[in-house]
């Protein structure tokens, strides 16, 4: 077994900034007594990290704290405009960006239509997307130190195509990443929404915490995250959660499934399917999620004490426990392969059906399984997959950047 490498000064150093800029971003603004207390390096230590994190341009000074015992204390702060980060959700109707800074406030945000049509430039797309959401922080896209990309798809590793996104024109070319990243003049990373969505509910919200779970998302397509240990399993290409277009049970046996929204799971839980099967119960609406918060609505609500109110509630009851039927057996099959702790319930579909919905999964799923895992919907408000693109972009930029502070000698 080889031996450990012992620590040197400067590794020392590094381990202290980064725990004292992670309790400054946690926790912040701080005095220099509190980054001790909290780090468990002494005083003196703390000053001289806070000189070096200050000289390097990663904290800076916010005020006093005064009506505490003993003498008036400075306060700290992580400097945001260190580094500025951008999220996209990219759909085949617009491409949503938001820009961050350091300490994860947006500051920019930017929607761009984006009409289907063949022959689009996807560089000249999201150069104008990154852009104005850059300009809306007052930015250049230049001072965007990373951006990550959300898609319906996902990159084949060994290809570095896009998959599974036939819906999305303009994608479809070799090296996508390297040719954002050249034609953009900004890092970039690709990652399926869906994944991300699932990294925004492990950051702050159902999943926090958990270490494995799933997330099931259904809008007008079906698809699922799945993260093991802590972290998001892509599969060999890229394709791991790509549950709509699996056999389901119920559903005609669907073979060389191409045709992006098609497959025995879409076919079954999908936006088109369930808006058909609210319809059939008597329920209405311009989308699915629409058809199905109607129904949902009415499961348990008190009769008017007319037939019609009872009748209502009792076709609602029908058409949610058919729903849940289906995705109760879905998700069978994926809870006997990996064992989850948890399922997220989550997209525009399965939040409408709120509550009176994720009740009746749970039971259905757990009459159908040994293991039976928690059954949560999600409680994220806003954009899941920006929120989701800008934690993974912070990540990896706060990993770089909090690794470039001064030593402690003074330079020559």
């Amino acid at each position: 077994m080889t031996a450990p490498v012992p620590g040197t000064p400067s590794l020392l150093r590094a381990i202290n900034d980064r725990a004292a800029l992670e309790a400054l971003l946690a926790r912040g603004p701080l005095t220099r007594p509190q980054i001790s207390d909290l780090t468990g390096i002494s005083k003196p230590t703390a000053s001289q990290l806070l000189a070096r994190l200050e000289e390097a341009g990663l904290v800076v000074r916010d005020g006093l704290r005064e009506g505490l015992p003993g003498r008036t204390a400075e306060l700290y702060r992580v400097n945001g405009a260190a580094a500025h980060v951008a999220g996209a959700d990219v759909t085949p109707a617009r491409i949503r960006v938001s820009v961050a800074d350091l300490t994860g406030t947006v500051v920019g945000e930017h929607t761009l239509p984006t009409p289907a049509r063949t022959g689009v430039d996807v560089v000249a797309r999201m150069a104008e997307a990154l852009d104005k959401a850059a300009a809306a922080a007052g930015l250049a896209r230049t001072a965007l130190n990373r951006a990550v990309i959300g898609i319906q798809g996902a990159i084949d590793p060994s290809t570095g195509r896009l998959g599974y996104a036939a819906h999305i024109p303009g994608w479809h070319i070799p090296d996508l990443v390297d040719t954002l990243a050249g034609g953009l003049g900004v890092r970039i990373a690709i990652e399926n929404d869906v994944n991300l969505a699932a990294l925004a509910e492990r950051a702050g919200g159902q999943a926090a915490g958990t270490r494995d779970f799933v997330l099931l998302w259904v809008a007008d397509g079906v698809g699922m995250a799945v993260v093991l240990d802590g972290a998001l399993h892509r599969g060999a290409t890229g394709g791991a959660g790509e549950i709509g277009y699996a056999p389901a049970v119920g559903a005609p046996l669907m073979r060389d499934v191409r045709r992006t929204h098609t497959g025995g799971v879409h076919s079954l839980t999908g936006g088109a399917a369930v808006l058909k099967l609210m319809r059939e119960h008597g329920f209405r609406g311009r989308d699915a999620a629409t058809a199905l918060g109607r129904a949902a609505a009415e499961v348990g609500a008190t009769p008017a004490g007319t037939r019609t109110a009872a009748d209502a509630g009792a076709r609602a009851e029908r058409a949610l426990t058919e729903l849940a039927t289906r995705l109760g057996a879905t998700l069978a099959t994926v809870v006997a392969v990996l064992d989850p702790a948890l399922v997220v319930l989550t997209g525009d579909v399965l939040r409408a059906g709120g509550e009176p919905l994720r009740a009746r999964v749970r039971q259905h799923l757990h009459s159908l399984t040994i293991p039976r895992p928690e059954v949560r919907l999600s409680s994220l408000r806003g954009n899941p997959v920006v929120a989701g693109a800008l934690q993974l972009a912070l990540q990896e930029t706060r990993d770089e950047v909090f690794s470039t502070t001064v030593p402690d000698t003074p330079r020559p």
